[in-house]
Parts: C-alpha cells; structure tokens; sequence
C-alpha cells in the first residue's frame, strides 16, 4: 500500500516503460515513436516553486550540451498544460513540459507520491534506461 513512498527508481539496464502524454502545447508525444534517440525524463513535483525551477534552469542553460548530445529532454509531473506552457514561457525552456494529470507514468517510473518524486532518467537510443537518480543531477552528470 506505500509501496510508492519507498520505492527506487528503475535501474539502468532495464527496458523503459513505454507512454504517450500531451505536452504543454497539446501534442502528444510518445517514447516509442523516439526510438533511435536518446531521452531524458526529468519528474519534478511542481511548476513555478524554487527547487524545480532550479533543476529545470539547469538543463535550459546547458541546453547546448544536450543538443550537442542529440538528446531529447522532457519534464514531466502532473499540472497542466496551462500551467506547463505559463512556467515553459517565463523561463524560456526550450524543452516541452508533459502532462502527467493522474501520475501514471510517474508510477510506471517510480516516480509517483502524495507530490511526484524529484528523479531523473536518460534512455537510450534502443529504449533501455542508461541513466536513473533521484534529486537533482547536474546536466552534465545526466549527458555524460
């Protein structure tokens, strides 16, 4: 029953979950369909509050690292496509923010609680996990 609260992250090595979710925009975008490229999830509990912010800035000021890197980046948890595409355009993020209203792909990634847990995933180009933590890795550590 709290099965979510202790949970860890799934381990590198392990075939990612495949899902479809709406971004910030409306479109709809699904993991298999980018097979061939490498994707990072970032989860994080909340639009707009500080630690999130933080974390997302991050990736956005090492955005040129990630393009050198051909990785796609997407932040994913539960608010809306409004509130996503308000908090995507006052920090200028060049990456869709996901809509994860009812946390199914935060629990299919471990990920889910009373607030989505803060944990960062990269997968690979042929849809295996290379990459799972919880916090705040820095891009670099996620894009090595």
């Amino acid at each position: 029953m709290l099965s979510w609260l202790f949970s860890d992250p799934l381990k590198a090595g392990t075939p990612a979950p495949d899902f479809s979710l709406p971004d910030d925009s409306g479109r709809v975008v699904t993991l298999s369909a980018l097979r061939g490229k490498r994707v990072v999830l970032v989860f994080y509990p909340a639009d707009d509050t500080p630690g999130c912010t933080k974390q997302l800035c991050q990736f956005r000021d090492d955005w040129s690292q990630a393009r050198a890197a051909g990785v796609e980046v997407f932040g994913v948890n539960p608010g809306s496509a409004r509130s996503h595409g308000k908090f995507r355009e006052k920090f200028k993020f060049p990456f869709p923010l996901l809509v994860d209203e009812s946390q199914k792909v935060a629990e299919l990634y471990h990920a889910n609680g009373l607030i989505v847990k803060r944990t960062v995933y990269v997968i690979g180009k042929d849809g295996v996990i290379q990459f799972s933590r919880r916090g705040m890795p820095a891009p670099s550590e996620v894009l090595a």
